[in-house]
């Protein structure tokens, strides 16, 4: 059987380093806020040509603390997609905001036009705190197009980077676009851990001083809170392990992009929908997402021949029940509810061989005749 990902592989791939780096944070004795996550906080924003970096212990967290810095709370609503991980919206409800929906496009990404109707629509002063937008699938955003709209509201962007480690637009790092960018180090990720773990990177002094406080209970001197906050620290195991990885990251990204040049190239592209290419864009494919209709016969199918897949992600949080009550989308959500029915991921990690790569686009072809 060929999974879907597997996390365990890009670990043996660097065992014997990351062994050392385990090894080295046991034998130091400090296990939380010590010189390996201080280095890799350093070494994450050197890497996206930042000043700062902050380790906390998720996604979720880094999207959270984000959002408690720029003073997001209850009352407040924060703009963004429906077509996600369902953190990104769980990061907003944690604050006690509201999510706000807008559309996606055919990349699956926001649709800058629909942000720009939705926020006319709103009071700006009074209730629009932030945009999240996702890089989803490894693809970045439109970010040009949405910074010129963010900024002519006046509204600040951070950036869901959880699934776009190392992705570019026009030579610039996903992350560095907004006023920060937060990251999941989840072990499937392009840059993932032995266990959960996130960053929150930024240009900005005076947010990072607040974000670093609101990590760990607001503490400027320990056991005093000068402000509320939680607790999200990265451990020094992860870190230790995240340092290895991110020698990595760029290599391991362009085996990505080598398997999704041989999808590209094998895959029938009359009956299948490909995962779109921008010339700007640095697509790091930490999903290969294709469309077809009748997804899950097809999916059904390649389970019988030996290929796992996944459906990122089969129901809009827009429509999950927990949100239901919630939802807020000024505008139709039709691309959003459309893309949920087709999608589907195909295997995709750097140690998927070539040979594998190309198995699959046989069994794919195959298959896809009988079901379209």
């Amino acid at each position: 059987m060929i999974p879907q990902c597997n996390p365990k592989a890009s670990y043996l791939t660097l065992k014997s380093e990351i062994d050392s780096a385990v090894a080295r944070v046991l034998e130091s004795g400090w296990y939380v806020l010590g010189a390996e996550c201080e280095s890799f906080d350093k070494e994450f924003a050197k890497y996206h040509r930042v000043p700062y970096g902050l380790g906390v212990a998720s996604g979720t967290d880094a999207l959270e603390i984000a959002l408690r810095a720029l003073g997001t709370t209850y009352g407040d609503k924060v703009i963004t997609v429906s077509h996600t991980a369902v953190a990104t919206v769980s990061a907003i409800s944690r604050v006690g905001a509201t999510p706000m929906f807008v559309d996606i496009t055919s990349n699956f990404t926001m649709d800058p036009m629909q942000l720009e109707a939705v926020l006319k629509t709103q009071n700006i002063d009074d209730d629009i705190k932030a945009i999240i937008v996702v890089h989803l699938y490894g693809l970045p955003a439109d970010m040009s197009a949405i910074m010129n709209v963010a900024e002519k509201f006046n509204v600040p962007v951070i950036e869901d980077c959880a699934q776009a480690h190392g992705a570019k637009l026009a030579g610039k790092l996903v992350g560095t676009f907004g006023i920060a960018g937060c990251f999941s180090f989840y072990p499937t990720k392009n840059l993932g851990a032995l266990g959960d773990g996130g960053s929150i990177i930024t240009q900005h002094r005076d947010f990072h001083e607040k974000c670093t406080l609101i990590r760990q209970y607001g503490w400027r001197e320990r056991y005093i809170s000068t402000m509320e906050g939680i607790n999200s620290r990265l451990d020094e195991v992860q870190a230790a392990v995240l340092r290895v990885k991110l020698l990595d990251l760029d290599n391991s990204n362009g085996r990505r992009r080598d398997i999704a040049n041989i999808y590209f190239n094998n895959l029938d592209s009359e009956r299948l929908t490909l995962p779109m290419q921008t010339e700007d864009a640095y697509h790091v494919y930490h999903q290969f997402v294709i469309m077809c209709n009748n997804r899950d016969i097809l999916r059904e199918q390649l389970a019988n021949d030996g290929v796992g897949t996944a459906i990122h992600y089969p129901l809009p949080v827009h429509q999950q029940g927990a949100y239901l009550k919630k939802k807020h989308a000024p505008l139709s959500l039709l691309k959003t509810e459309k893309v949920c029915k087709q999608i589907l991921s195909l295997p995709m990690y750097p140690e998927l061989t070539d040979n594998q790569a190309r198995e699959i686009c046989d069994k794919i072809n195959s298959a896809i005749i009988s079901v379209v």
